[in-house]
């Protein structure tokens, strides 16, 4: 019998497909698209491959719904602006993108954004939005020694403080969080999971560390100077995480889709379903499950 009260299946987390069930009726399905903003982060993280779609929003939303009504004709679609920083743009061009997702049909949207490129009045207009909303703010490591190697361009206290922006006008908030960053220990990840933990934020997304050629950080892979987790190490950590982290947080990812055409390691990280299946094994013969540890880490101190 499966001991974790958030689930209908054999699943020991919260899954996004759980939270969308019991919150909406069913699947929502996610049409990824490119809002044409850019990033601040001046050279970009050691891991990024930038990439840029020319077409209009609205060609590309048709070509989303398209592919996901061919499986489902009544689906329900998050506008997803999953590519680049979401946020960084004036306060007119994010309500101006916000109502184009609205105009489009969006049964909700989801956008990617840093914390750094937050404000109030942004963060309110992001609060006034009419359709169900969420923020997602990529943390990846809460050692600020790590975010400096992998030149993330911020620090663990400014992610503070934009995500206390949010939280304070009641937006939803899914945090990424990267395992497998240069120079980071096992224990390292394990303390972002408990720190990420005390939050309590509504979501969190987690995935291994992906090379893609034509970056820095496969420069360090193909020199010897940077080791990717295997896939037994990267299960391990994750299932360790996942017991600190709220019961009630939904687990939106546990593994990354990482463009197959540029990926150099870990090529383990292209076969989802092996990872997924191998986290509920672990989960499962360990007798454990998300939250299991929360209560002790959260009286712990802070």
């Amino acid at each position: 019998m499966n001991p974790f009260k958030f689930s209908d299946d054999n699943k020991r987390y919260h899954t996004l497909a759980y939270h969308n069930k019991h919150t909406y009726g069913g699947r929502v399905y996610k049409a990824t698209l490119d809002a044409h903003f850019s990033c601040p982060n001046n050279g970009g993280c050691i891991y990024c491959k930038d990439t840029f779609d020319p077409r209009p929003i609205e060609e590309q939303w048709s070509a989303e719904c398209a592919r996901i009504r061919a499986k489902d004709e009544n689906a329900k679609i998050c506008a997803y602006f999953g590519v680049h920083t979401n946020t960084f743009c004036t306060p007119e061009m994010l309500s101006e993108l916000l109502e184009t997702a609205r105009k489009l049909g969006a049964f909700s949207v989801s956008l990617a954004t840093r914390a750094d490129c937050l404000d109030e009045q942004k963060a309110r207009i992001l609060a006034e939005f009419p359709l169900p909303l969420s923020v997602e703010l990529g943390l990846q490591t809460v050692h600020d020694s790590i975010a400096k190697f992998i030149n993330r361009g911020h620090t663990f206290s400014d992610f503070l403080r934009g995500y206390a922006l949010l939280k304070e006008h009641n937006i939803r908030v899914c945090v990424h969080i990267i395992n497998g960053l240069p120079r980071e220990t096992p224990e390292m990840m394990i303390e972002t999971a408990k720190v990420l933990a005390k939050l309590r934020p509504n979501g969190v997304k987690i995935h291994s560390l992906h090379v893609l050629r034509g970056t820095r950080l496969c420069e360090l892979y193909e020199s010897g100077e940077y080791t990717p987790l295997t896939r037994e190490e990267y299960i391990d950590i994750t299932s360790r995480q996942l017991e600190l982290l709220p019961p009630e947080t939904v687990i939106e990812r546990v593994t990354g889709d990482g463009d197959k055409s540029l990926l150099a390691a870990p090529l383990w990280s292209a076969d989802k379903i092996s990872v997924l299946g191998g986290l509920d094994k672990r989960l499962a013969d360990m007798n454990t499950y998300q939250g299991k540890l929360f209560g002790e880490n959260s009286n712990a101190g802070s």
